[in-house]
């Protein structure tokens, strides 16, 4: 299976330092040669990852992190941060230690995974480099579209990407348009063995699609990932609002909410905590991405710690197979993880791996999320994973539901 290439920020990149051109002093740069990893260690979910490890940096205005077209990340941050900079390499060394260019970077090939530089001494050698790889990414880019089939360019566009005008005016529709109408519930069930699904809790969250459909039909909301987390923010602001009203009772307990680890932390979720009604915070899971948790492991701790305290539970989404075994959910305190399921994971070399980090972080503690067929069930059970959703999951609800209103009816 082929990696799908991320979009290049060469030309951000370009610009950034263009800018930079008269203010060099006091910051430096690290080159993350993520481009030398194994081709399975650099899919796009590994590279989104990677780059997580700088946001909190980025959000407290220390440095630009920029993803380029060949999975490398550049990070141009400010001296002052310079050991919270070394401290987030060191992380993705250990995220990726398994890796062969890892193995030999210490010791044959130094720099292999990092190469570092200071803009006040190096400027003129990194405006170069940018330059090197702003003109392959525009080779690159040309060799594609000249291969072009008719088939390729007859294809419907992705749409506008998501700019901060377009933010601000979604923002601004957002907090007055009704949303409970892409408000969508998908049912979390314990299915053991050849028995009917049992619902267990109920996700709660706004259609993406839909919202883009309704308010920006023409747009691309995941283009930019710092653009779109921002997005998610004020997404999660208007369903605990709308949660806080209590129109619809199926919505105050044996629910899961997708928030980000700000919103857990923020007066919004306050007001949302003091309407939960009395003994209903223990059927309420809170669903937070591991790419959030990662951004800021100490704002989590913080947040797990103060929703475990209310009797909330914590489920960490956001996972494949792939990432799972990096994940050490006694360490994280969460009670659950949510996995998506893909055809992928079946093969062979991926089996082992998974079998182990499924026993590790216990196999009751499990969603399989994106259930689309059987296919998926059964080898979620194989693993010993009794809790499933997806559209198949919803499929077999509505067959039991009409099987047994059948029976009530003879």
């Amino acid at each position: 299976m082929t990696t799908r290439r991320l979009p290049g920020q060469e030309h951000f990149l370009l610009d950034y330092l263009r800018h930079l051109s008269r203010h060099r002093n006091g910051r430096g740069a690290v080159h993350i040669h993520l481009s030398g990893l194994l081709p399975a260690n650099r899919r796009e979910q590994h590279i989104r990852i990677a780059a997580t490890a700088f946001e909190s940096l980025v959000r407290a205005l220390q440095g630009q992190v920029f993803v380029l077209s060949n999975t490398d990340l550049m990070f141009i941050f400010k001296d002052s941060c310079l050991g919270d900079v070394e401290g987030a390499v060191v992380r993705l060394r250990f995220l990726f230690s398994d890796d062969p260019l890892l193995a030999d970077s210490g010791r044959e090939r130094p720099g292999a995974f990092a190469t570092w530089y200071r803009l006040d001494q190096d400027y003129d050698t990194l405006l170069a480099l940018a330059k090197a790889l702003g003109e392959d990414e525009r080779d690159r880019r040309m060799a594609e579209q000249a291969s072009q089939t008719i088939e390729h360019k007859s294809s419907a566009p992705s749409g506008e990407p998501l700019t901060p005008l377009l933010l601000a005016r979604m923002e601004e529709v957002l907090g007055q348009a009704d949303l409970a109408n892409l408000l969508r519930r998908q049912t979390v069930c314990s299915i053991v063995d050849k028995a009917s699904p049992q619902p267990t809790f109920s996700e709660v969250f706004v259609s993406i699609g839909d919202l883009r459909d309704t308010v920006l039909p023409h747009g691309d909301l995941t283009s930019d990932r710092w653009l779109f987390q921002h997005l998610t923010e004020t997404l999660d602001r208007r369903v605990l609002s709308m949660l806080n009203k209590h129109d619809d009772r199926t919505l105050t307990g044996h629910i899961s909410i997708n928030l980000n680890v700000s919103t857990l932390l923020s007066p919004d979720f306050l007001v949302f905590d003091d309407n939960v009604r009395a003994g209903m915070r223990d059927t309420i899971v809170l669903e937070l991405q591991t790419i959030d948790i990662f951004a800021d492991p100490g704002a989590y701790l913080f947040a797990r710690d103060f929703a475990h305290e209310r009797g909330y539970r914590i489920c960490i989404d956001g996972l494949t197979h792939l990432t799972l075994p990096f994940i050490d959910r006694d360490r994280l305190d969460a009670d659950l993880v949510k996995i998506y399921w893909h055809p992928e994971m079946g093969d062979q070399d991926q089996v082992a791996s998974l079998v182990e980090a499924v026993d590790r972080c216990g196999p009751s503690r499990i969603i399989l999320a994106r259930c689309e067929s059987r296919q998926a069930v059964e080898f979620g059970q194989s693993l010993g994973i009794t809790l499933f959703q997806g559209r198949f999951i919803e499929a077999m609800l509505s067959d039991e539901t009409r099987r047994r209103g059948s029976l009530r009816n003879r």
